[in-house]
């Protein structure tokens, strides 16, 4: 075999080698960038312990996106927020406090304050939104986080002036979303 032969065999298998590594480095890479974007997951019970469905966070840039999917609820709007303590003992879920408001709005201003979802007929809700009032990263603070089904609408303290003068301290904490359906603690993925 001549020397031109050898270099060129040597180059082959360089390449060859080369273009194998980073296959596997590509595919690696891509896993590992797939398993990063899911942050965060609540797994949501109802009062009897069954689950219902989840809850996904995802930081992606500067905003998380919210991926609810769950079933066997009542039909109908049901409040949807974050609550301030990752504690769900069942069956009224009021272990997971408040809603989660690091800054001390009232609501509709909370940043736990979530879109309405909106259950179907046959009982279940799927619904995707961005938000930047939080990141997953603050939902973990000492005593964590939990995400919370309400049974009635929220509705934002949203009270016309021809029904009241002004919303009443419940409807400013809560948004008038009624009792706790299912309970979900943030969780990393």
């Amino acid at each position: 075999m001549n020397t031109f032969s050898m270099v060129n065999g040597r180059r082959l298998w360089i390449i060859l080698g080369a273009a194998l590594l980073l296959a596997v480095l590509g595919v690696g890479v891509m896993q590992v960038s797939a398993q990063a974007n899911v942050v965060a997951v609540a797994r949501l019970h109802d009062s009897g312990g069954n689950e219902i469905g989840q809850v996904r966070l995802i930081l992606k840039r500067t905003m998380t996106n919210v991926r609810v999917d769950v079933s066997n609820l009542p039909p109908g709007f049901h409040g949807f927020h974050i609550h301030a303590t990752g504690s769900c003992v069942a069956p009224d879920f009021t272990s997971a406090g408040g809603h989660y408001n690091v800054d001390g709005h009232n609501h509709p201003h909370h940043a736990a304050d979530m879109p309405v979802l909106l259950v179907n007929g046959d009982g279940t809700a799927t619904a995707q939104f961005k938000t930047d009032r939080f990141t997953v990263a603050e939902l973990f603070d000492a005593d964590g986080s939990a995400i919370i089904v309400h049974a009635s609408p929220d509705n934002y303290a949203n009270i016309p002036t021809r029904y009241a003068p002004a919303p009443d301290q419940t409807t400013l904490n809560t948004g008038d979303a009624g009792g706790r359906l299912a309970c979900g603690v943030i969780e990393t993925n």
